[in-house]
């Protein structure tokens, strides 16, 4: 016999629903917190690094420019 048999079952069901709160919260948690997880770069991100670093010239980044923004 446990002295505490009826308390046992309450604190374990109460650790199961901090666990699932906590795991569903690292899930939700927004993708733009400063130092955390980083955005995914959209086409026009990846457009701008390639003209910046000197892999397409002018004409071609804005002709592929206008193709996103259509």
């Amino acid at each position: 016999m446990h002295l505490f048999e009826g308390h046992y079952w309450g604190m374990h069901i109460f650790w199961w629903v901090v666990w699932v709160i906590f795991i569903i919260w690292i899930f939700v948690t927004p993708w733009d917190i400063p130092g955390q997880r980083t955005k995914k770069e959209t086409p026009l991100d990846i457009l701008k690094k390639r003209y910046a670093s000197g892999e397409i010239d002018r004409q071609q980044f804005e002709d592929m420019r206008k193709d996103l923004q259509n």
